[in-house]
């Protein structure tokens, strides 16, 4: 990858309301993503360093609607061997009551989480791509359906941006993408 890395999301389905909070997986290892033309997945300990870090955690990823942070103590998160899970206590704000009414419903679409790759960060085999080391920069729960918005910030770890011919392919892989949604 060159240049400045470039933000990525990925999302999982696994949460569960408790008092006023929430808890559950934000990313699960070993668990296969299609994201346009490659597959992807998590190394276990792909957090580990970024657990020492201040990670927000967001309402669709909207840093207008912060839920917690690490630094406060209000979002607790560590690696297990299925993943990366997460306690959050939901704050007293019109996004937190939304987020818990939603959850004690059962009407949450899950988790997602906002990312980066670090140099190194990641390996390829032909079109599988592991994430090794993770630059988590903040959680989000969903309220309607997980989704992988961002496959062109995906593309460009694995593509090179000033090639003529990967910009079409990555061109006609977006036109793809969207025609799944």
């Amino acid at each position: 990858m060159s240049g400045a890395a470039s933000l990525e999301r990925r999302a999982v389905t696994e949460l569960r309301a408790a008092g006023r909070k929430l808890e559950g997986y934000a990313a699960l290892f070993g668990s296969e993503a299609r994201i346009g033309s490659f597959v992807e997945t998590i190394a276990p300990g792909a957090f580990r360093s970024a657990l020492a870090g201040d990670v927000l955690a967001l309402l669709d990823h909207d840093q207008g609607k912060v839920l917690g942070r690490t630094r406060s103590g209000t979002l607790r998160l560590s690696e297990d061997s299925r993943g990366l899970s997460f306690s959050l206590d939901l704050p007293e704000t019109a996004a937190g009551r939304d987020v818990l009414a939603l959850a004690e419903r059962g009407d949450l679409g899950g988790m997602s989480f906002g990312f980066i790759v670090p140099k190194g960060g990641d390996s390829w085999q032909g079109e599988k791509r592991t994430l090794r080391t993770i630059g988590l920069k903040e959680i989000s729960v969903v309220q309607s359906w997980p989704a992988y918005p961002d496959t062109e910030l995906a593309l460009r770890s694995r593509l090179s941006l000033n090639n003529e011919q990967n910009r079409r392919r990555r061109s006609l892989i977006l036109a793809e993408a969207g025609a799944w949604s």
